[in-house]
């Protein structure tokens, strides 16, 4: 009766630094540490003076964070 649809996942929003405090209750401090670390997500450049991290890379460090491990 109804034509098929597809399922269409959500775009990959960019979180900007107070969303992903907000989120993950770190510092500002404690995300770049762990960030050099290699246990926080990297930040992807938006434009020459900003920067801000993908969500589902931020919602899978939050899913285990003491387990998480950058990509290489």
């Amino acid at each position: 009766m109804f034509p098929e649809r597809t399922v269409v996942d959500k775009p990959d929003r960019i979180l900007r630094l107070r969303d992903v405090i907000a989120r993950t209750g770190l510092s500002r401090s404690t995300i770049y540490r762990k960030m050099a670390d290699g246990t926080f997500p990297t930040q992807i450049r938006i434009s020459s003076h900003s920067a801000g991290w993908r969500e589902t890379q931020v919602d899978r460090w939050f899913a285990d964070p003491e387990h998480y491990r950058a990509a290489d």
